[in-house]
């Protein structure tokens, strides 16, 4: 049996400098060594979750991560969940299940009462794997922040965990932000770095030999390997990541449009769309002219009568309706599906502040009526003449299409992950495999090991 390793934790001298990515990269590359890993991540804000095995909602980010490494996926891997909420609040979910919608002031001044919570998710873990990877959120060092951080100085500092700094060049300012950010480290949690990984690097990985240098010799920092940009189509943690998707597809079949609203969540569903050879994927921000698609989209959405009150703002709710009655194909997904009925009602004040009732899109003969109590289950469906594994989060429901609609051109369903097949599963797994080897081939995986015995 192999030797406990010491566990990592995963920051970012700047956010979106690739952490995710790094952390199941590494994760997997220990887990080929012959250790059980699993990631972990003590608070994630994204409108992007999935139903875990255990029952429970968590962040997009930390299922796609346990997935790669094929570990049972559990609230205990996310254990503080943040999503747009009424408001000037959020709506927290705390080990899996919703507690409250929280006035982000309010939260951060309780953020004491969650510590205990993190801790011990992170102890179970602890526990029962050999090293548990855990991701940062942000920067570590904002410094007006630090003694409200969840992920980053609370998690190294409680467990001493080992530390792997990644730094995205893509920014630029690559050398300010490693020298910053492990200057404005407390001493211990400096001396508990193992080195920094430059990502995101395009062109000659040569032509930073000098840069190196400079970080090795003079910040005193080891390098522990400088990754190439390559694109990686697949677990789109936030908003931010979606916008790095890139398609090369020369003669695509069909074009899908996408309504890329506000609070657009559960954009992984189009994964399998954007991987796809065939189809050309645009998200559509503004009022323009629908008719150059083969298919609309309505996504998932966490405020859904906010989202709606946006399309008629722009004018792209009208341009909808007269695509429907043009016969143009459309398709609602979960909160997407909700705005195509007649009403949204929501007089228990889930997603608003007083009681409210917003006119729908009318394509189907039924209101959505809002309920506390959220659907959160996955399963296997039967809807639009196929069989597929998904899952469903949704507070709206519908008495007379409690789980989907068809009728012509106008399709509709609360479950997710209906454009998965057996084609996508097969190049998710070919793409993480390829996308891991190539990133170790880059890192000095003995210097890291080193670090952890």
């Amino acid at each position: 049996m192999n030797k406990k390793l010491k566990n990592i934790s995963i920051f970012g001298t700047s956010s979106d400098a690739g952490k995710s990515t790094i952390t199941f990269v590494i994760a997997k590359i220990l887990q080929d060594l012959g250790y059980k890993v699993t990631p972990f991540k003590a608070q994630n804000v994204s409108n992007n979750a999935k139903v875990a095995d255990d029952g429970s909602e968590i962040a997009q980010a930390q299922h796609f991560q346990a997935e790669v490494l094929g570990v049972q996926t559990s609230y205990l891997q996310n254990p503080i969940l943040l999503k747009s909420g009424r408001g000037n609040s959020a709506s927290l979910i705390v080990e899996g299940k919703v507690v409250e919608d929280k006035d982000v002031r309010k939260y951060y001044a309780d953020i004491d009462l969650l510590k205990p919570i993190v801790k011990r998710c992170f102890s179970k873990l602890d526990e029962q794997f050999d090293c548990i990877i855990a991701e940062g959120a942000g920067s570590p060092v904002e410094l007006n922040l630090m003694d409200k951080d969840l992920s980053n100085i609370f998690i190294a500092d409680t467990f001493d965990t080992k530390i792997i700094l990644v730094a995205d060049i893509e920014k630029g300012g690559v050398f300010g932000s490693i020298w910053g950010v492990y200057n404005l480290l407390p001493k211990k949690l400096q001396q508990n770095i193992i080195g920094v990984i430059v990502n995101k690097f395009r062109g000659d990985l040569t032509l930073f030999d000098e840069g190196i240098r400079i970080i090795e010799e003079d910040f005193k920092i080891p390098v522990l390997g400088v990754l190439p940009y390559l694109p990686f189509n697949l677990g789109f943690e936030d908003s931010q990541s979606l916008k790095n998707f890139i398609q090369n597809k020369p003669h695509p079949k069909r074009k899908i449009g996408i309504i890329n609203y506000p609070t657009m969540s559960n954009y992984n569903d189009f994964e399998p769309l954007i991987c796809d050879d065939e189809t050309m994927v645009e998200f559509i921000t503004s009022n323009i002219s629908l008719d150059s698609f083969d298919l609309i989209i309505l996504p998932g959405s966490k405020l859904v009568i906010q989202d709606l009150q946006w399309l008629k703002k722009i004018g792209l709710f009208e341009t909808i309706q007269k695509r429907k009655e043009n016969n143009g194909e459309i398709l609602g997904i979960c909160g997407g599906f909700e705005m195509m009925f007649e009403n949204i009602i929501d007089e228990k004040m889930v997603e608003n502040q007083t009681l409210t009732r917003e006119l729908g899109l009318g394509f189907i003969d039924d209101n959505i009526v809002f309920q506390k109590e959220k659907i959160v289950k996955s399963g296997t469906y039967t809807i639009f003449g196929k069989t597929l594994k998904g899952f469903e989060i949704h507070n709206g429901i519908s008495e007379k299409h409690p789980l989907f609609y068809e009728n012509k051109n106008i399709k509709g369903t609360f479950v997710h992950g209906i454009f998965d097949d057996e084609k996508f599963e097969i190049y998710k797994k070919e793409t993480i495999s390829n996308f891991v080897d190539t990133m170790k081939q880059k890192l000095d995986i003995e210097t890291i090991l080193k670090g952890l015995v």
